[in-house]
């Protein structure tokens, strides 16, 4: 009995992770755990982070993306200079060269969520779409992480 409770228990561990960790293809890129953060009553923008592998053998560029409750969505880059913080939209895009993973988290590259109709709230998934150079378009879902949260290790364990 005792082999069948420790079976069924791995099976749930495993099909638990299997739902937490979500994750989207497109050709030979893989888009993993997109999410974002909860934001606060009367708030227009957010952001979005994610992980793109490149998986080919020849280099792609995201150069644009899409969320459901925002009017327009841009690629950010975070960077400090000295004790100065500097965003700037990313107009060409991000390359992700063939066989590296591009990360984009807090204080790094980032999806910019502008004109939102409505705060983000914590609870289902939120739709959007991201679009690459050679790949094409390729629907995500968004796992909503309370306000705090502070990278994508927080999204992974919850």
């Amino acid at each position: 009995m005792n082999v069948w409770r420790n079976f069924l228990t791995l099976g749930a561990v495993l099909l638990s992770s299997t739902v937490l960790a979500h994750s989207f293809t497109k050709g030979e890129l893989s888009i993993g755990h997109p999410w974002t953060r909860a934001t606060p009553a009367g708030t227009t923008v957010g952001a979005g982070y994610l992980k793109i592998t490149n998986n080919g053998t020849q280099a792609d560029r995201l150069t644009g993306a899409t969320f459901q409750d925002a009017g327009n969505v841009e690629i950010h880059e975070m960077t400090m200079d000295g004790d100065i913080m500097k965003m700037r939209e990313v107009k060409d895009g991000i390359e992700i060269k063939a066989g590296e993973t591009v990360e984009l988290k807090p204080s790094s590259y980032h999806l910019m969520f502008m004109d939102l109709k409505e705060p983000i709230a914590e609870g289902p998934n939120l739709k959007g779409s991201l679009t690459f150079e050679k790949a094409g378009s390729v629907d995500v879902e968004y796992k909503v992480e309370p306000i705090g949260a502070k990278d994508s290790s927080d999204h992974e364990h919850h």
